[in-house]
C-alpha cells in the first residue's frame, strides 16, 4: 500500500489565447513541483460545457504533506513564476484533500 499524499484539485481558467503560454508556465511549475515532492498526477482539458464558465484545466496535484507543498508556495523560484501567473491565469479554484477509492471492481 502505498504512502497517502496530501492532495489539491485545482481548477484553471485562462485568458484567452494564452494555451502555449500556459503549457510552459505549467512546465516550470512542475520543474519547482518536484524538488519538494510534488507531481501532477493528473491533468484534463476540459471539453466546452453547454453552461456556465468551465476552467480551461483541472489538476490532481500531490505532495507528500501539507508542509512540502507549502515549501513549494514559499519557493523562490515559484514566487517568480507569480509574476507571469496574472499576465496566463485569469483564476484558480483549489480544493484540498485526500486520496479515496478505489472504487473498481
Amino acid at each position: 500500500m502505498s504512502e497517502r499524499r496530501y492532495v489539491r484539485v485545482v481548477s484553471l481558467w485562462i485568458h484567452p489565447g494564452q494555451e502555449a503560454a500556459f503549457e510552459a508556465f505549467e512546465r516550470e511549475a512542475v520543474r519547482i513541483m518536484g524538488r519538494h515532492g510534488g507531481q501532477i498526477d493528473s491533468a484534463v482539458r476540459i471539453a466546452l460545457a453547454e453552461a456556465g464558465d468551465p476552467p480551461f484545466e483541472v489538476h490532481v496535484v500531490s505532495f507528500p504533506d501539507r508542509a512540502a507543498a507549502d515549501s513549494y508556495a514559499s519557493d523562490p523560484e515559484t514566487m517568480e513564476l507569480r509574476r507571469q501567473r496574472a499576465e496566463i491565469i485569469s483564476r484558480t479554484e483549489v480544493l484540498e484533500g485526500n486520496p479515496a477509492g478505489p472504487y473498481g471492481g
